[in-house]
Parts: structure tokens; sequence; C-alpha cells
């Protein structure tokens, strides 16, 4: 099959190639899926560039893709052959062969249907971003009735959260840096847009709510905006973050937590629960049933332009996923 690969880490234009690579056949309990596209997330080139040590000499990069099972291993109904799918979770710990490739062989469980309405590169976009939306948006259990604060709400994950918390029933707050990113955030189910460039978010939160604060916070730099947030939520509320580029180790004022009787959640997709990542992939499967969901594909490019399509994700200012068209 052909494949992209790296064996050694650094930057994207010196260590990644692109090759023929035996073609994987599914083990027990797995599926092999003909790759048509590869969702590049940031967490890829962190693992490529070296901030995670490499666990093989050769890897395969990409987590997340979408395709169409062509075999099936031992145990798995013949069934799902023919299946369009989306997949999460292609390389991660403990599994060197990603997505940028024509084939994968991954468990049954990582993978997906995917209908027909939503295309091969949209299905891409799934994996780390809407599961991780998820996982943070339901970290406290239902969010029907409640009001939630999504901060990047026109971001890859944070836009995912937007739509998924407004389809579960929740107001949705959501912050944005421009005009362009509130219609984005609008457009996605937000009730309210705040630009934390021209506005302080505690603030107008505060206006929104008439004071009572948030229920929930979705939180895309927790060390950043850790005194907004703690502002921001009501007692007995939560935050859950995915990311905390701001600041890694915050100063916190413990008994400002405990005085709200907060709960803080830390997210990261590949060592979530079990049975959570299994909810996530069942209520994303009933999300995009209906079509005109919002699936952002910010650019595609060709399979032997992974590099690039690495290094456009790396310049950052994109909006949705960078898609590798595997069968290109």
């Amino acid at each position: 099959m052909r494949a992209v690969w790296y064996d050694r880490q650094g930057p994207a234009n010196e260590v990644i190639v692109t090759g023929e690579l035996p073609t994987p056949e599914p083990g027990i309990g797995q599926v092999r899926v003909r790759l048509e596209a590869s969702g590049v997330n940031p967490a890829d080139t962190y693992r490529r560039r070296g901030a995670v040590p490499a666990e093989y000499p050769r890897v395969i990069p990409n987590s997340d893709g979408a395709g169409t099972i062509d075999t099936v291993g031992e145990g798995v109904p013949a069934s799902r052959i023919g299946q369009r799918v989306w997949l999460y979770n292609g390389q991660r710990n403990g599994r060197w062969m990603g997505t940028a490739a024509e084939y994968i062989a991954l468990d049954a469980d990582l993978v997906t249907e995917l209908p027909d309405h939503v295309s091969f590169a949209e299905g891409a976009t799934l994996g780390i971003p809407a599961m991780t939306a998820h996982g943070c948006v339901f970290a406290s259990g239902p969010v029907q009735g409640k009001t939630i604060l999504v901060t990047g709400g026109a971001g890859a994950v944070g836009h995912y959260a937007v739509q998924l918390a407004a389809w579960a029933g929740a107001e949705v707050i959501a912050t944005v840096s421009s005009d362009d990113k509130a219609q984005r955030a609008r457009a996605g189910g937000a009730a309210h847009v705040v630009n934390y460039r021209a506005e302080d978010v505690a603030t107008r939160v505060a206006e929104i709510t008439r004071g009572a604060g948030v229920d929930h916070i979705v939180d895309v730099d927790l060390g950043g905006n850790l005194a907004a947030a703690l502002t921001c939520v009501r007692e007995n509320g939560s935050i859950a973050y995915y990311a905390s580029n701001g600041a890694l180790e915050p100063k916190i004022n413990l008994r400002a937590l405990m005085a709200k009787n907060l709960t803080i959640r830390a997210f990261v997709l590949p060592s979530s629960p079990h049975a959570n990542r299994k909810r996530a992939q069942q209520d994303l499967a009933a999300f995009i049933r209906t079509p005109g969901r919002i699936l952002s594909v910010a650019g595609t490019f060709p399979l032997f332009e992974t590099a690039a399509a690495h290094l456009s994700v790396e310049a950052g200012g994109k909006v949705g996923t960078v898609v590798v068209e595997c069968a290109r």
C-alpha cells in the first residue's frame, strides 16, 4: 500500500517520507479500512515533532480517518464489509500505524458507521475534535436546560462542543476572537457570543446569566482563562478542559474552588474510560444522522503532501480540521 511515515522525530518536511509498505491484515476483533481521508490534528504534529517520546522506530502518523471496511478479522461480522466508517485513535499509544496510508487495520471498537450524506473528508474531522468535545461537554452529566460556556467556540474542538451542547438542549455561550468566528459559533448553535478581545468575558457572562453564572465550562485554555473561569462558573458548577497552553502550572486558589464546591476535570481522549468513548461514538452517530451538521474541513492535501498538511496545522489560523486525501 502507499503510505506516509517517519523513522525519526523532527520537522515535517525533514522526517516525513512517502513510499510503499505492506498492506496490513486485520487480527482478531479487527477490521481493515480502505482509507479515503485522514484527519490531521495538533496532537499528531506534537508527536511527530518529539513532544511525546517515540514508542516505535517507524510511525505512520495521524489518529483520525474515514473510509470503507474492506475485510474483517475473526470475531467481526462479515456484514460490516462495505460499510462506510469514521475512526479514531489510529496512531496512538500501542499503535504505530496511523491513517496517513491507503489502509489501516484496527479494533472494530474504534470504527463507527458514517452516513452516506457525510463525505469521507467530513468524517475524518470527527475523531479527536468531536470525541474530545463530547467528553468535555458531558463531563458532569446531562446538559439539557443548563447554561454552558465554551471558550474558543469557533475552534475545531470548541465548535463541536457548541454544536453538541446546543443539540443536547443547553443554552450555549461561546467566546471567540473575531466577527467571522462569532458568526461560525452562532451557526453552530451558540445563543450568545462574547468577543474576548473586545469584551470582558466575566462581565458579559454575568450580564447574560443575570449574575447566576454558568453551570459548566468547556475550556480550551484553563491555565490562561482560570481567573475568568472561576468568576463565570456558579456554585456546584464544573469545568472540563482539554488544553492549557496559556499556563501549565497556574497558581490556583483552592479555597475559591472549595467556596463554590467546584469540580474540575481534565480530558484526554486516548486514556478516557472505554464506556465514555462508546457513548461518545453512539451520540455522534445520532448527531450526524441529521443532514446539515457543520463538519468543517479546513483544507485538503493529497497523501504525498502529508508534510505540507502538518505544516498547515502548525501554522495556525485554520478553521476546522486539515484533511489528507488518502486516495490521491
